[in-house]
């Protein structure tokens, strides 16, 4: 049966439809129902269940929950118990940490009004909050496609066909997706969205901004020993065990009984193909100021995920005719702070008022440009202005001094309102930052211990992915001899590093190297769709439900 000879899709009509149940549409959907209790609202989730492909940190600043529920302190079932009591900061060196003293830091970056937990738990409870409200929230299908009216409006998405073989036919389980019709659509997809890509590229929506930048983010979660349990302590740090032109740095925080949640993140403009994120993330765990945390402690969780940093220059257009981008979906990470949910909120919160009014005003499938002219003087914008050189400083001039003069510029923004370097440029996307493998030498990562630091697919495995075997590839290579002459003959293989969950592997046959995709193992980070030197693999989405089922990450 070919896509022609498919049957017609069964539709459904909806004021506003909203893709993405992260904490961006979440709070669109909620803010839509507070407004206007009359509103038809409907979020759609390809992810099994509400929070299991939510990855963060996660230190929130609760400005976006103070304004969107108010008493959500008293709620018992709020999962954010855990208030910052501890902030250092460190630099790191092979031998030893030195922290850096609290009164340097711009007050933009202090956390104590802040809170530790798991972002997946949180997005759960505001699912309760939305459906409270009446919001209809479908998980485990995947918004695989827009639609467009006559006139090249966004009118809605379709969901993605269930029951198709690898061979790209349909199985006796084969079920249609489905139309979701709004009169405006909101797209929450996250970093590196795929169908946020071809509306960025249809609509232009990049004509006028910087390219985006992004970092990986990987993330653990521990259970240890009580006596070593610091509730409410945070670290970050920048330095060992990246070299001092690679961008990143780590995050450590205690939190709720006795766990851990322990990250790092490389920026993803680095120019060396035999660097491992993964590896840097389990050499990081082995340091001596570090290590003694885990000793005898228990690895319960483990996770990847691509993240926005571009800031306030990267930010697309955000309104296209019938719909909008919100969240991370366009980029709202103060890269500094290490923090997104509260803007994330805030756009969705902030979209979802243009929004209401403009279907009280009888309008539909045309441009919010009210919501795109409102967020740069929004609480959104004034946080990402004030930040908005650190990320390309760093970039420029290295961990030293990129992160010094980055330091300076927000001390001055704070104090003046003005910057001496005016706003910096990204220069590149990240993609054609790679140099060739010849200008460097391979790493000997050390071998994992299996106490401190593993393997991918023992890491793998406790991120409980699982995808339907006997379906597409949903990593697509465009030019399958590009991919050899280029990424394995120039650039030495690089996917088979860059990616978190050991998905692409080159494997030396007879004939020559085939490239292998392990698609089951993929953890939906999408950091193949940003770094491929040559932009040749692109991310959609597999069936719903596929993927990552992070219990409280």
């Amino acid at each position: 049966m070919s896509t022609e000879e498919l049957p017609p899709r069964e539709s459904m009509e909806f004021d506003v439809v909203i893709v993405g149940a992260g904490p961006s549409g979440l709070s669109a959907a909620i803010r839509l129902k507070q407004l206007n209790a009359d509103l038809n609202v409907v979020v759609v989730e390809k992810g099994s269940e509400v929070g299991a492909h939510i990855l963060s940190g996660a230190v929130i600043d609760p400005a976006g929950l103070d304004k969107l529920v108010p008493d959500w302190r008293e709620d018992a079932d709020c999962p954010l118990k855990t208030q910052v009591k501890d902030d250092r900061f460190f630099w790191m060196t092979g031998a030893g940490a030195i922290k850096l003293p609290n009164f340097i830091m711009p007050p933009l970056m202090h956390n104590h009004h802040c809170y530790i937990g798991s972002l997946g738990n949180v997005c759960r409870w505001l699912a309760r909050k939305a459906e409270a409200l009446g919001v209809e929230i479908y998980p485990g299908f995947a918004a695989a496609e827009v639609l467009y009216d006559e006139d090249g409006k966004v009118k809605g998405i379709a969901t993605g066909d269930m029951g198709i073989g690898r061979d790209g036919k349909p199985k006796d389980s084969f079920t249609r997706g489905m139309e979701l019709l709004g009169k405006y659509t909101l797209f929450a997809e996250g970093a590196r969205g795929s169908l946020t890509k071809q509306l960025i590229g249809k609509f232009a929506l990049d004509a006028k901004s910087e390219p985006p930048k992004f970092g990986i983010g990987l993330k653990e979660v521990w259970q240890i020993d009580p006596a070593k349990h610091q509730k409410g302590l945070i670290q970050h740090s920048f330095g060992w065990p990246l070299d001092m032109k690679t961008g990143g740095g780590s995050f450590l925080y205690h939190y709720d009984d006795n766990l851990v949640a322990v990250g790092f993140v490389v920026h993803l403009n680095y120019d060396d193909p035999y660097l491992s994120p993964f590896d840097e993330f389990q050499r990081f765990k082995t340091h001596p100021a570090v290590r003694g945390t885990f000793e005898g402690a228990k690895r319960l969780a483990y996770g990847a995920r691509a993240i926005t940093e571009g800031g306030y220059q990267s930010v697309p257009k955000l309104s296209f005719p019938g719909g909008a981008l919100i969240g991370c979906a366009a980029g709202f990470v103060n890269v500094p702070r290490i923090k997104g949910v509260h803007n994330a909120m805030g756009t969705g919160m902030l979209a979802a008022e243009h929004v209401a009014a403009a279907i009280s005003a009888d309008r539909a499938n045309d441009e919010l440009v009210e919501y795109e002219n409102a967020w740069r003087t929004s609480s959104v914008g004034k946080d990402l202005f004030l930040v908005r050189n650190v990320k390309p400083l760093w970039s420029k001039f290295g961990t030293v001094l990129g992160v010094a003069l980055g330091g300076f510029d927000m001390w001055c923004n704070t104090l003046f309102g003005a910057s001496l370097f005016g706003t910096q440029s990204h220069a590149k996307p990240d993609r054609a930052t790679l140099d060739p493998a010849r200008q460097h030498t391979p790493k000997a990562y050390p071998k994992p211990d299996g106490k401190i630091s593993f393997d991918k697919l023992s890491s793998v495995f406790l991120s409980n992915t699982n995808h339907e075997e006997d379906q597409p590839v949903h990593l697509k290579v465009t030019d399958m001899n590009l991919q050899k002459t280029s990424e394995h003959d120039v650039f030495a293989g690089p996917s088979n590093r860059y990616c978190p969950a050991g998905v692409y592997e080159w494997i030396e046959e007879g004939s020559g190297p085939r490239f292998q995709i392990n698609a089951q193992n993929c953890v939906h980070c999408k950091t193949c769709d940003v770094k491929d030197p040559n932009g040749n693999i692109t991310w959609v989405p597999p069936e719903g439900g596929g993927g990552p089922n992070y219990e409280a990450m």
